[in-house]
């Protein structure tokens, strides 16, 4: 209040306000009146403000007076000039009134402290540097938003108005956690989970999902650091982050040019797969599978399934080649209270909770001749009994099988049905190995390092050219499976931020080792080039050499030499 009646009293610009408050609301003492009054201003109407009261960020500059002993924290963190006056302590400890003398020795410093700052050049300077802090933090891309520990925004630049379509006259003096429904961070922040207090947090950007209030919906990475003072005492959070969406989405263009359920391709082998997919799932006919273990055939069921008329249903799938006899009878059919030893209750088997859906019968060739009998029975009249039961159960489901096994050649040695062979295999799709779809283990790479950091809450790796060459020209006996678990390995392998060739799976690296030992003419063209013209073409290697300018056969020769055939 002192400092108020001083500043309102002295000759300056008219055109400038004051506002005073206290550490704490108090009535102002009658020393302090008495003097105030004795400087011409009238303060019997008077009464001293709380900080609470006070929006710092509405002002200009910002003048805290007193003992800096009894100030135990920063009271008002922002982003405006900010003086602090020393002045003597006008309180005495036994609790009686002011001294005179000493309130006079603090109004005389206030006054030659006013008289300095507003007759000096100095605030000026102040004011310039802050239009241009300012002027600059508008002008970034990124949007910043500062708050204080009690979450308070006391700054939003225009970059952040244009991200979040939220002006900062709204935003300013609120609460984050307010103004944002559902948390701006999404709660997944240093500041929110309180690691931003330590003296270690977590520096690193993360990814946010937002929605504005024009529904739109947003990408952002995000990065929240400590605001601390000049003695390192934590007074708030700086929040950065920007607009990825855009990126987000080339990104996705770019890395999965065709993507089914969970598979994804650039190969022509599985695009034609991919169209059988789409072709047999609004039918109703059983479908066989095809392929080595390890090809995806699951995902392929699965693609089946959400595509056709029976997505909202079960889809239920058992493993035939993974079950005793007797178990997977129980396991398909179910069985009756007392039926065998073990059996203390009623149990459906997968039969029954397909009901309406599809059931996926995975390694179809491993049934014995009993089982597949059984499995014949069910599947030309659609009824059954659980084992051990009388009642006979009728189920109306979609069914999808699957072998890694040729089941023609098992037909030639009367290791298979014929009759069920017919009945399973209506409609056959073929999956090609991985080896014969080379240029998708680029794609499966990226898409695996992906999910494997997801998995690990690790960061997303990159990888070296080497490294994607002794992927691509290895032979993949697992598949599409093996290659999953060579990205896991390298995962435990790598620390650093890229996969190294000596991070991958011993067998992968010695292949690479005794490719590299091959001899023969150096090639000019790189294998990069080879797959993108292989891309750009639809796998048309006619085209492919038109658009590398080579002759076909130079072309099977780096075919043959990376190992694309």
């Amino acid at each position: 209040m002192i400092a108020e009646v001083i500043a309102r009293n002295s000759d300056i610009n008219n055109n400038i306000e004051f506002q005073s408050a206290t550490v704490s609301p108090s009535e102002i003492s009658p020393v302090v009146r008495q003097l105030i009054a004795e400087d011409g201003f009238d303060v019997s109407t008077s009464s001293n403000l709380s900080f609470h009261k006070i929006k710092p960020y509405m002002f200009d500059l910002i003048i805290t007076i007193g003992d800096p002993k009894n100030i135990s924290r920063t009271i008002l963190p922002a982003m405006m000039p900010h003086f602090h006056w020393n002045t003597p302590d006008s309180t005495q400890d036994d609790g009686q009134k002011n001294d005179i003398q000493l309130v006079k020795k603090a109004m005389d410093m206030i006054r030659k402290n006013i008289n300095t700052l507003f007759n000096s050049d100095s605030l000026n300077t102040l004011f310039i540097a802050r239009r241009h802090q300012q002027l600059i933090l508008d002008n970034m891309l990124d949007g910043v938003m500062a708050h204080n520990e009690k979450r308070i925004i006391f700054f939003f630049n225009k970059a952040a108005e244009k991200i979040t379509s939220l002006k900062r006259e709204y935003i300013l003096g609120k609460d984050c956690h307010d103004v944002f429904a559902g948390r701006f961070c999404g709660g997944n922040c240093d500041f929110c989970d309180g690691s931003l207090n330590k003296e270690e947090y977590n520096n690193t950007r993360k990814r946010i999902d937002f929605v504005r209030p024009d529904g739109k919906k947003k990408i952002l990475e995000m990065l929240t650091l400590p605001l601390t003072d000049e003695i390192n005492n934590n007074i708030g959070a700086l929040i950065m982050f920007k607009d990825e969406t855009d990126l987000e989405i080339l990104k996705g263009h770019l890395k999965h040019h065709h993507a089914l359920g969970r598979l994804i391709t650039k190969d022509p082998k599985m695009l034609a797969v991919f169209e059988q997919i789409k072709e047999v799932s609004t039918i109703q006919a059983p479908i066989l599978i095809e392929g080595e273990s390890g090809t995806g055939k699951e995902l392929v069921a699965n693609a089946i399934h959400d595509m056709g008329p029976r997505a909202d249903k079960p889809f239920v799938a058992v493993n035939c080649g993974a079950l005793p006899e007797g178990i997977l009878e129980s396991e398909l059919f179910g069985h009756v209270k007392g039926s065998f030893t073990g059996a203390i209750c009623d149990k459906k088997g997968r039969f029954e909770l397909a009901d309406k859906g599809t059931l996926f019968l995975d390694e179809v060739a491993e049934l014995s001749p009993a089982m597949q009998v059984k499995l014949l029975r069910v599947l030309q009249e659609k009824n059954f009994e659980r084992v051990g039961g009388e009642k006979s159960i009728h189920v109306d489901i979609r069914i999808i099988s699957a072998t890694n096994q040729n089941l023609k050649q098992l037909l030639k040695n009367k290791k298979f049905r014929r009759d069920l062979y017919y009945r399973l295999c209506v409609v056959p799709i073929n999956l090609p190995p991985l080896r014969e779809r080379r240029l998708d283990i680029p794609v499966l790479v990226e898409h695996f390092i992906e999910m494997v950091a997801t998995e690990t809450e690790r960061s997303v790796l990159g990888y070296t050219n080497e490294a994607i060459d002794a992927l691509s020209s290895y032979s993949w006996p697992g598949n599409v499976r093996e290659l999953r678990n060579a990205i896991e390995y390298a995962y435990v392998k790598s620390r650093d931020s890229v996969i190294n060739t000596i991070h991958l799976p011993p067998e992968i690296v010695t292949h690479h080792r005794k490719s590299r030992k091959k001899t023969g003419p150096p090639l000019k063209m790189k294998k990069e080039q080879v797959i993108m013209a292989l891309s750009k073409t639809n796998g048309s290697r006619k085209d492919a050499a038109r658009l590398l300018g080579v002759g076909r056969a130079t072309l099977y020769r780096y075919l043959d030499s990376y190992g694309l055939k």
